[in-house]
């Protein structure tokens, strides 16, 4: 991996992580496209740059991670962050498995997609339109939703958003939830990922080179994540999810059609 490659994918995991089309899916199919292998170090680099988009949502919403009344808050989070903290552990190296597969990729792309046409159809009658009335145990169910985003090209914010229109939340306060959710439970797998990097192969960590390359995409990815933010929630203000739904169906199809080409491997 060059630095020109490190930036690229940084930019489309800052875009691409809090929307709903899976940002482990385009950056799978990026690195495929560009000839990068999927050896350790470029697994590593794909999930710790995760963070870089994760410190976005703490800046921007600063006033509710740092408040020390809002106990609440810190409960739903962690409570909701446990089931995927779980089943993650469980299941670790089934999930690395199938990060090697684009075809994983392009048929969950495909049917997430389906699913997001008809979402807005389905989940007509949000009821809980601010976090502060949302319950404990709603978080935790929006939680086991998140689980399914352990499957490459589901995404996790589609898979938490699609939890929290289940649990009557409207589609904004759906989508920042999945916004909350993601730091812990991406803070901790970014953690795990470089506490197994040290242990077993801690060049990919310390060499200049491979730290420098993890720099550059978590700053990028910061970067580029704030301006995705913004802009999702306003477009979630006026417009529906199925936008969302017709771009995923169109790159699952892609791809797809690529992996049966034998360009995506």
């Amino acid at each position: 991996m060059n630095l020109w490659q490190a930036i690229l994918l940084g930019i489309i995991e800052g875009i691409t992580e809090f929307l709903p089309v899976s940002s482990t899916g385009h950056m799978i199919i990026a690195s495929s496209w560009m000839g990068i292998d999927q050896l350790a170090y470029t697994k590593l680099f794909e999930i710790v740059i995760q963070l870089g988009a994760i410190l976005s949502v703490v800046v921007l919403y600063w006033r509710k991670f740092f408040d020390r009344g809002r106990l609440a808050f810190y409960r739903k989070i962690i409570l909701g962050t446990v089931p995927a903290l779980i089943i993650g552990y469980l299941l670790a190296n089934e999930i690395d498995q199938l990060l090697d597969s684009p075809r994983t990729v392009g048929i969950m792309l495909l049917l997430g997609g389906i699913v997001f046409i008809w979402v807005d159809q389905w989940f007509k009658t949000p009821q809980v339109h601010d976090e502060e009335k949302m319950t404990v145990w709603q978080a935790i169910r929006i939680g086991f939703w998140q689980c399914l985003a352990m499957i490459p090209g589901v995404s996790r914010s589609a898979a938490a958003i699609i939890g929290g229109l289940q649990q009557k939340l409207s589609r904004e306060l759906a989508a920042e939830f999945s916004f909350f959710l993601a730091v812990p439970t991406m803070a901790a797998a970014t953690g795990y990922k470089l506490w197994e990097a040290y242990r077993h192969q801690p060049q990919l960590i310390t060499e200049k080179h491979y730290l420098f390359l993890l720099l550059v995409g978590c700053g990028i990815a910061f970067l580029v994540a704030m301006v995705a933010i913004r802009s999702f929630i306003r477009y979630l203000q006026h417009h529906t999810f199925r936008v969302f739904g017709y771009y995923r169906i169109v790159l699952g199809i892609v791809v797809l059609i690529l992996v049966w080409k034998g360009i995506l491997k």
